[in-house]
């Protein structure tokens, strides 16, 4: 399912027009992008947390060129941990 199908059903099971859930889907995503922008996390009780877990820096290899050693520098990594209810859903 794509954001345009997402939107779809959604605008279907709430009897809202498309062009207004796009609008709400869209400001759920810049809300957990700002939230997670500034190292905090989003828990939707239930369904899951989006949080931002820190990478060190580590030593790579590049395919492409005969495994040349590559230094890959640290990041930040937004990371998703589903919900109890939400994995008990998937799993019926």
């Amino acid at each position: 399912m794509n954001k345009a199908e997402l939107v779809a059903k959604i605008a279907e099971s709430t009897n809202q027009k498309k062009k207004v859930t796009e609008e709400i889907v869209n400001s759920f995503i810049d809300a957990v992008e700002e939230e997670l922008a500034s190292k905090g996390k989003v828990q939707l009780v239930g369904f899951g947390t989006f949080e931002v877990r820190e990478r060190k820096a580590r030593t790579g290899r590049n395919p492409q060129k005969k495994g040349e050693v590559v230094e890959i520098p640290a990041s930040n990594a937004p990371v998703f941990k589903a919900g109890k209810a939400f994995k008990d859903a998937v799993n019926k």
